[in-house]
Parts: structure tokens; C-alpha cells; sequence
């Protein structure tokens, strides 16, 4: 670690970071100290980094925005680059947005609706990055990822190449896509979007951000839908049927304002939110024999 960060120290001043709290990096405002935190400028400088990751053999953690992620207490080990912050270009030609990873997915979102393209308008109010919506086939209302992306582009960590999938090759799924099971990142999307009415595409983001204010609990750190949406059920409603509804942990919290958001109602850890998971998922299979599958990621020690 000493070699590498001696490098970063020459290639990469003032993007990098020691035992930086990942607490300051996730929408749960929780989590221990990454070993190292990194922010490359561009996609060379990510190329770069990976390549010295690998020849260094160093544990290494992919963040986009870190939303939908839980830290453990004891942090994570290894590296951590965080794309959120760079990475950032979108550009739009014709019917085709190219952007990418580390934009913001209601950027992506808004972008689209200046030029009157439809088929984004559910991602307005989702947190977190592009690359992550897509890494997870992020969706909501009536939309979800892999009816826009056309094409990705990623760089394999093992030696900094890149490479094109097409979008049909990503078996999209439930909150899954192919990219999971594969060594690299998400470096740039390619979506295809189609002409629509600038009124209707306004009207269709506003009611969809009215129903998160009015339905979610935005005024509390928390890391989105904390699980999956069963077949045949809802999890917020099973979990509220339960009898759980303002369950607490420590600082966790089972949300007042809708059941399938669990929140940090002050200095939560991440042993709290763990706990309060299990409790649900007991207490939900105990009263409907359903299993809640949890739809946050868990990463660290």
C-alpha cells in the first residue's frame, strides 16, 4: 500500500484520502473508514489507477454516488474509487443520450427532458449514478433501465481494457445485470430514448416527484427501498401488516412514512440497520411466510 500511495501521491494529488469515514460517502450517512478513498478525473486516470490496483494486488471497492449501499462499522479494506464526483459528461445526438457512469441518474433524467426525449422520467427522483442504475437495473413506476440502455461501455480491472456490450447481452433482470458477475466498470451508456411532448414528459416528472415527496422519507438519510419487491407482494406493505412500522434499532429505524424505507434517525451504525433487518425479515416470515431479500448492498468488514 505504501508503493501505491506513493504513486497516488505523484499522479493523483488531492484526490485521495486515508482512512476517510465512508459515512461522508453514502446516502445512510453511515459506514467506517475505507483503508484509501479514491476520485479519478477522467476515464484515463481511472485506466490508470486500476492498473496499478491490479499489479498491486489490492482489494478494490466500485462506489458511483453511494446511495443504495450499507458500510459496515469496521469500514472497508483495500481501496475504494468513487466515481460519483468524476466521470460526469452527457451528451445527447438525436434520439441517443451518451453519458457517463458517474452522473447523476435525475441529471441523465432532466438532460433528456430538455430535449424532449421520453423513456427517463421515472429515474427524476432516484438517487445515485448512472452507472449504479444501471449496474442494479434501477426502476421505478413504469420504468427501469433496460428499456433504455442501448449499449455500455466498460473497463475490465485486471488490465484497464475496454470494451462494448450491447444492452441485449446484459440479461437485465429484477435489480440485476450481468455486469455483477463481471471483473470491470462501468465506464459510459449509451441509451436510446424516443421524441415526445415537452408538456407531457414535465407533467409525467412532476407527478412522479410529488408521489416521492409526499410517499418517501426524503428529510432522513436513508439508502432507498431496503428490500426487495417480493413476487406477488410489496415489501412496505408487509412489513407495515407486521406490525413494523417505526420499529427501531439503536439509531435505524423501520420509516413512519413508508414501511419499506428503513432510516437514520441519528448516529445509526451499520450493526443497528443489520439487526433491524433481521428482526423484519423474522417478524414479516413469521406473520406471512414470505422472505424479504434484501435490495441494499452490504460491503465492508
Amino acid at each position: 500500500m505504501d508503493k501505491f500511495c506513493a504513486w497516488l501521491h505523484e499522479n493523483m494529488p488531492g484526490r485521495y484520502y486515508l482512512q476517510e469515514p465512508m459515512k461522508n460517502h453514502t446516502s445512510f450517512h453511515i459506514g467506517g473508514p475505507a483503508d484509501l478513498l479514491v476520485m479519478p478525473k477522467d476515464v484515463e486516470e481511472l485506466r490508470q489507477l486500476l492498473l496499478c490496483i491490479s499489479l498491486e494486488k489490492l482489494p478494490l471497492t466500485i462506489l458511483g454516488n453511494g446511495s443504495n449501499i450499507l458500510v459496515k462499522d469496521n469500514g472497508v479494506r483495500g481501496v475504494v474509487i468513487k466515481l460519483g464526483n468524476a466521470l460526469r459528461k452527457v451528451e445527447c445526438n438525436g434520439n441517443f443520450i451518451v453519458a457517463d457512469a458517474g452522473v447523476s441518474l435525475a441529471a441523465v433524467a432532466n438532460k433528456a427532458a430538455s430535449f424532449n426525449l421520453t423513456g427517463l422520467e421515472f429515474a427524476v427522483g432516484i438517487p445515485g449514478s448512472l452507472g449504479g442504475a444501471v449496474f442494479m437495473n434501477a426502476g421505478a413506476y413504469d420504468g427501469e433501465m433496460k428499456n433504455v440502455v442501448k449499449s455500455v461501455t466498460v473497463m475490465y480491472i485486471k488490465d484497464g481494457s475496454s470494451k462494448v456490450i450491447k444492452g441485449k447481452n446484459l440479461d437485465f433482470g429484477y435489480r440485476h445485470s450481468a455486469i455483477q458477475a463481471m471483473d470491470c466498470v462501468i465506464t459510459e451508456i449509451n441509451m436510446k430514448l424516443v421524441s415526445g411532448k415537452p408538456e407531457a414528459i414535465k407533467q409525467k416528472m412532476a407527478d412522479f416527484t410529488d408521489s416521492r415527496v409526499t410517499k418517501q422519507p426524503l428529510d432522513l438519510p436513508n439508502a432507498g427501498s431496503m428490500f426487495k419487491r417480493p413476487h406477488g407482494y410489496y415489501a412496505g406493505t408487509l412489513i407495515e401488516e407486521a406490525g413494523l412500522k417505526g420499529y427501531t434499532v439503536g439509531g435505524a429505524q423501520v420509516s413512519e412514512k413508508h414501511a419499506g424505507f428503513v432510516v437514520n434517525i441519528g448516529n445509526a451504525t451499520a450493526s443497528d440497520v443489520l439487526q433491524l433487518m433481521k428482526d423484519v425479515q423474522d417478524r414479516v416470515y413469521e406473520y406471512s411466510r414470505v422472505h424479504l431479500e434484501p435490495e441494499v448492498r452490504v460491503i465492508g468488514d
